[in-house]
């Protein structure tokens, strides 16, 4: 990992989680693993995002030496990869992502769906429109973008967008929003009952009223939330349920909402790039990570939800029974996945352009 890389995990949560578990990885990478090396695998990964006891495990039950460089969005990644970065071999893109690097032709088909372990996948996480049998990606997880909240600053537990605004009006609080442009969007889509993946016009410029309205009582658009958040600097954050490492923390002080207006569901998969140069390492990780105990083992540090149905009996208690990691039925109705909009992105880009220079 660059030191800038470095430099930036520490900054920028990236997605997902705690600080420890970058640390862990880093020392993790530059142990190089317990058995003769067979070669080695570069893993282009979120920050924080995967386990380091999970990259440990395949080092020492394979011998091939780990890479772990890290990204905070899908688009750093695909700008990377498109302007030739050399030497990756697995990338962690969205789904909508994933459908994009298909139609630029970066992705080698693997067949994975053919490896025996590919049965632990719960098919309902096939939700790549160009890979829809899995013979390219593997899902690798998922969860909702929500609120965490200090319900010792708030003085109540919240249920939503507006319940959230209404308080912080009256107390004088701040929040805070994720620096996303399309999740972002999506909270003032969703208030307004409309598709996150809607490009009419009139529903963005609705939904970018709807988000300016807020600014008065936003801090900053950030992906630091959690620290602050727990520190009773801000009264609550746009973000992802990983937070729910803090909750279980300080369950009398934190919490995390998926709001009754509805949410935004993300799920990334394991992809090998058609320039991998270590194209048989890369599938022997996506065949290692068909493993339900290796998926479990990634969950136990990452709180996310996982497509491996296996690994969820396989998953503390406290996890495997939390409704923000798994939610219920009628809950998961109310979370949406982007979708890859084309060109119509640039409608997404104005919209966010007038929010953020907003006054």
């Amino acid at each position: 990992m660059t030191k800038l890389l470095w430099r930036k995990a520490l900054t920028q949560t990236g997605k997902r989680f705690g600080l420890a578990a970058v640390a862990g990885a880093m020392a993790l990478v530059s142990g190089v693993g317990q058995a003769q090396a067979q070669g080695e695998l570069n893993i282009y990964n979120w920050g924080e995002y995967i386990n380091p006891a999970v990259l440990q495990k395949f080092e020492e039950e394979t011998g091939i030496k780990v890479n772990l460089d890290v990204y905070g969005s899908n688009e750093e990644m695909l700008a990377k990869v498109q302007t030739g970065a050399t030497g990756y071999d697995l990338v962690f893109p969205s789904v909508h992502m994933h459908d994009i690097m298909a139609k630029l032709d970066l992705l080698h088909k693997t067949n994975i769906n053919e490896y025996e372990g590919f049965k632990n996948i719960e098919p309902s996480f096939l939700r790549a429109k160009s890979d829809p049998n899995g013979e390219y990606c593997l899902p690798y997880a998922w969860g909702s973008v929500g609120i965490v909240y200090n319900r010792e600053v708030l003085g109540k537990d919240i249920t939503g967008w507006r319940d959230l605004i209404q308080t912080v009006r009256e107390k004088d609080l701040k929040f805070t929003l994720l620096d996303d442009m399309r999740e972002v969007i999506s909270v003032g889509l969703m208030m307004n009952g409309n598709s996150v993946n809607s490009t009419d016009p009139q529903e963005l410029q609705e939904a970018a009223e709807t988000i300016i309205a807020m600014k008065p009582y936003v801090a900053a658009f950030t992906y630091e939330a959690r620290p602050i958040v727990e520190a009773g600097d801000v009264a609550a954050g746009h973000f992802f349920v990983g937070a729910m490492v803090d909750v279980f923390r300080e369950p009398e002080k934190l919490g995390y909402v998926i709001p009754e207006e509805g949410a935004t569901m993300y799920q990334e998969d394991i992809c090998v790039l058609k320039s991998s140069p270590n194209k048989e390492n890369a599938i022997k990780f996506l065949e290692f990570y068909t493993q339900p105990e290796v998926a479990a083992l990634n969950i136990e540090q990452q709180t996310n939800g996982t497509p491996n149905k296996p690994a969820r009996s396989m998953t503390a208690e406290h996890i495997a029974n939390s409704e923000e990691i798994n939610p219920p039925a009628d809950v998961m109705e109310r979370l949406q996945i982007f979708v890859d909009l084309g060109a119509d992105i640039r409608k997404f880009d104005r919209v966010w352009t007038t929010i953020k220079t907003a006054q």
